[in-house]
């Protein structure tokens, strides 16, 4: 008989409840949960897919290790027996820094994923880390950094709330939402509209978000900080800036930060941005003028050569309008596995460049490394060279630039272990493979997401489906691995989660402000529920979080509990050193004049930018069916009077050429993006030998970010620029050449 099981959804940042239909051991149906406190039977085509993604054929069910130059399933125990073995000589021989750690976007999506490799991080003591967080986020997470004091202090717009949202570089109708965790994005749009407020999108293509738009304006790529910092100008100029009492006290550096915009006045910036200066003044109006308003900016405006200015004014606005901290406005989500929030007060603020790579001398920011320089930090031969890599949900032959070069990188290494269940185009270089079990069969809590989410709640589902006989769960998984790494193979998987459960504890109770402080930390362990060390871990964080809450209670509440619409939350989140906002952080200010050359830059021919698809998600999701073909199609999109100036027709084949290479992809002739842009989504290039993926290598697309040699970089956070780069588009005159031409293009120019 079929039954039915909750799960919360782990394929995007929107995180809805699903109802799963269960028949046996198979997921046969998936449908949004009504009754989820958060997202109300709101579900996407990837949430509806979910069945099809769980029993994927291709997943890999069962380690494999590399004998003999090939890879062979094994069982669990001899190829963590390979882990033991391949790490521990070389850190043993080179030091800590001989192995680098990469982390994939799917590692928040699941609870181990965020649970366990800051333990291998912490026990490995490497510098080598790189995420994904540099081919997309981190520019937001070092303004956040050097505004607020902490990386991870990141506020969303109140969308159930606001009165006007002005949206950069996003796509939410596609994305579901980034760095915001919303369900039904789409709902809380047209909800915005509906009730008289003001929706404007500023994005270079009419994306589906756009066309919802009260207003869309097709900034020239690459250039929103400018407009931004326009935008800025004029609430000075005008005499527009009110921070409200709220923050009166709570910023400093405000007439030193008017003084550094008075270059970028909008008549200033209007030639370069492609935008009116007459329409810009009219922007910042109306963000002064609006009961609440909220500016709100994501990849496109991100991943850009001024990443980090950029996301840096989008809260400039916000504060300079007072609508940060206030309902309508900005706003700090508080996560339930938060930490108690300590007294307000000056912190240890935050600092960039601690260390820096080996080769190209970049620095980390936020602990990380930017993922452009792995190649360059494996293949540059010397002291101090990668010789391992641990790669736990990643595929960054496909999301970093110049993957060919990648490529090459990863096959020389003396050690690889994956932790994927794919064997795709990074994991087929592992000299081991760990695969975690279908998502059915985890458990799920949303540590990361809920810390971005747009209201308060809490939600835990157990895992849906039992484990097959034999299989570890993903937790295991990662606890055998950290344990392997860090020189302790053979010791009990739950002892991973009993170390970190003791130091905990250990730190709550001598903290002065927690909850717990002069407690026996030996009794609360004794206390805490949960039928396993990752449910005992989110029992504690529950108990020392700022809502009182335990394991029991959410298990009591299988669809989730409520924990209210977000609040106002300074000056406790401020760790600056000054216990402040401080407005115009000193590296900010010393690359303002970096911003000012860019008015003088002239532009011509061709520049690309990327785009999302609703049933996509980055690299992982192109071997469901159910989530290819249609319009989810990897085609070069170009504006008709670009096409009939370069003589390209819809359906050919063209050449792309950048700096990092050469691709060719079928022409989609559209009025979507605005003259001079040619858009390719990311995440395609599946044609390389020796992986598995069965639905994905039928259809393979071309991997734009060979078309980037990743030398291009953010400086202040590492990000590669994946947007607003020079191209050069030729028709592929001959069609029958055309995979001769494709397998040139594989080779850099």
């Amino acid at each position: 008989m079929p039954r039915t099981a909750l799960r919360i959804c782990p394929l995007c940042e929107a995180t809805c409840g699903l109802s799963l239909t269960i028949e046996g051991s198979r997921v046969t149906g998936a449908r949004g949960d009504r009754d989820d406190v958060f997202s109300s039977g709101f579900i996407c085509p990837k949430g509806a897919s979910f069945g099809a993604l769980d029993a994927d054929p291709d997943r890999l069910t069962r380690p494999l290790v590399r004998k003999d130059g090939q890879l062979q399933e094994v069982g669990w125990d001899e190829a963590f027996d390979a882990v033991a073995a391949g790490l521990r000589p070389l850190v043993e021989t080179y030091g800590p820094n001989s192995v680098g750690v990469v982390l994939g976007n799917p590692n928040v999506h699941t609870m181990a994923g965020a649970l366990y490799p800051p333990v291998l991080l912490g026990a490995l003591r490497t510098r080598n880390l790189f995420t994904a967080s540099t081919v997309d986020q981190m520019p937001k997470h070092v303004s956040s950094g050097l505004l607020f004091g902490d990386a991870n202090a990141i506020p969303v717009p109140d969308l159930d709330r606001t009165d006007h949202l002005l949206l950069l570089g996003a796509n939410p109708l596609e994305s579901n939402g980034s760095l915001c965790t919303a369900p039904d994005f789409p709902g809380k749009l047209k909800a915005l509209r509906a009730r008289g407020g003001t929706l404007t999108v500023i994005d270079p293509r009419r994306t589906r978000t756009a066309k919802l738009a009260d207003r869309h304006l097709a900034i020239r790529p690459g250039t929103d900080a400018l407009l931004l910092a326009a935008l800025a100008h004029v609430l000075y100029e005008e005499k527009l800036v009110d921070v409200g009492p709220h923050l009166a006290d709570q910023v400093q550096g405000l007439d030193e930060l008017g003084d550094a915009l008075r270059e970028f006045s909008p008549e200033a910036v209007a030639g370069r941005c492609d935008i009116p200066a007459a329409t810009i003044r009219l922007l910042a109006r109306e963000l002064a003028a609006a009961p609440t308003a909220a500016v709100y900016g994501r990849v496109g405006s991100s991943t850009v050569a001024f990443g980090t200015e950029a996301s840096w004014l989008v809260d400039v606005l916000n504060i300079l309008t007072g609508n940060l901290d206030r309902p309508g406005g900005a706003l700090f989500p508080l996560s339930a596995t938060a930490p108690t929030p300590r007294p307000a007060g000056p912190g240890k603020g935050f600092a960039l460049g601690r260390w820096s790579s080996r080769v190209s001398g970049h620095p980390e920011a936020k602990g990380e490394l930017p993922l452009a320089a792995l190649a360059e930090e494996i293949d540059t031969p010397g002291e101090g060279a990668i010789r391992a890599v641990i790669a736990i949900a990643a595929n960054p032959v496909l999301s970093a630039p110049d993957g060919d070069r990648l490529d090459q990188a990863l096959d020389s290494l003396d050690f690889m272990v994956s932790v994927d269940p794919y064997l795709n185009e990074t994991s087929r270089h592992a000299h081991v493979v760990l695969p975690p079990p279908p998502p059915s069969r985890s458990a799920h809590y949303d540590f990361a997401f809920n810390t971005f989410a747009v209201r308060n709640q809490a939600r835990y589902t157990p895992a849906a489906v039992p484990l097959e006989d034999g299989q570890p769960d993903e937790c295991t998984i990662h606890a055998r691995l950290v344990l392997a790494a860090s020189g302790q193979h053979g010791a009990p998987a739950g002892a991973v989660d009993e170390m970190v459960i003791g130091a905990a504890l250990a730190k709550a109770t001598a903290t002065p402000h927690s909850p717990f402080f002069g407690a026996d930390p030996e009794r609360l362990a004794r206390e805490l529920s949960g039928g396993t060390g990752p449910e005992r871990r989110l029992d504690m964080m529950l108990r020392l979080g700022p809502y009182d809450l335990t394991l029991d209670q959410l298990l009591a509440h299988p669809h989730g509990i409520d924990l209210g619409p977000l609040k106002p939350r300074l000056p406790a989140i401020l760790r600056t050193r000054s216990g402040r906002i401080e407005l115009l952080p000193q590296p900010i200010a010393d690359d303002l004049p970096r911003l000012r050359r860019e008015l003088d830059t002239t532009e011509t021919g061709l520049v690309l930018v990327g785009r999302r698809h609703l049933r996509s998600n980055n690299s992982w999701m192109h071997n469901i069916p159910a989530l290819t073909g249609g319009s989810n199609r990897c085609t070069l999109q170009v504006h008709p009077d670009d096409a009939a100036g370069l003589g390209l027709e819809d359906g050919r084949p063209a050449r792309v050429r950048a700096a990092g290479g050469e691709v060719v992809a079928p022409v989609e002739v559209t009025d979507a993006v605005r003259p001079g842009v040619v858009s390719l989504p990311h995440g395609w290039g599946h044609d390389r030998p020796g992986t598995r993926l069965g639905v994905a290598a039928k259809d393979p697309g071309v991997n734009v970010n060979q078309l980037l040699d990743g030398s291009l970089l953010d400086p202040l956070s590492g990000t590669a620029v994946l947007n607003a780069i020079p191209v050069d588009v030729a028709d592929v005159a001959d069609v029958a050449d055309v995979a001769d031409v494709a397998a040139d293009a594989r080779v850099p120019s």
